[in-house]
């Protein structure tokens, strides 16, 4: 069977937990340091979905393989057209396309919202994957914020890009203020 992407689901959150405890504990697309409880992965979705931001997930065979979502950049209001997208991959998944599937329906829901701007703040100056998939789907790079972090023993930096959304900035914002 094909690869999906779809919104995720209740159901889906023991695999969320499971591949971001991952990332958590072994990477450093997440600057946590402790996984959080499949409790609060469920909490952080909710408030996600409740903002009216998409989180999908991509799967194939009923196994989830990787999860995105989108949530506010900053919660000031002249920012409410801009989000910042998160991506993880299971291990076993990386490097198969799952993360360019996840991030291009993202791309596309964003857009069908009228969100302006999307911001990717990255992990880590090593995470070469990441950083060359946003690039690949129209990401510039616009800034680094150097040793913001330590984790794993090193001090980590963070890579920060963008990319326009639908309209960008040709006219003013049509979102509500909330």
């Amino acid at each position: 069977m094909s690869l999906i992407v779809r919104p995720s689901a209740e159901a889906d959150l023991p695999a969320i937990a499971a591949i971001y405890a991952h990332a958590v504990l072994n990477g450093t697309a997440s600057f946590e340091l402790e996984p959080p409880s499949e409790a609060e992965m469920a909490r952080r979705r909710a408030a996600l979905l409740e903002g009216g931001y998409p989180y999908l997930v991509a799967e194939r065979d009923g196994e989830v393989l990787g999860y995105a979502y989108v949530g506010a950049y900053r919660p000031r209001p002249a920012y409410r057209s801009t989000v910042e997208d998160s991506i993880y991959v299971a291990p076993s998944a990386q490097g198969q396309g799952v993360g360019r599937l996840l991030l291009e329906a993202l791309i596309s829901e964003c857009e069908a919202l009228d969100f302006r701007l999307m911001v990717a703040v990255i992990g880590d100056e090593e995470s070469k994957g990441s950083i060359t998939l946003h690039k690949s789907l129209g990401f510039e790079p616009v800034g680094i914020l150097k040793g913001i972090g330590y984790k794993h023993g090193r001090w980590l930096s963070t890579v920060l890009m963008q990319r326009p959304l639908g309209r960008g900035t040709a006219e003013p914002p049509t979102r509500p203020i909330l």
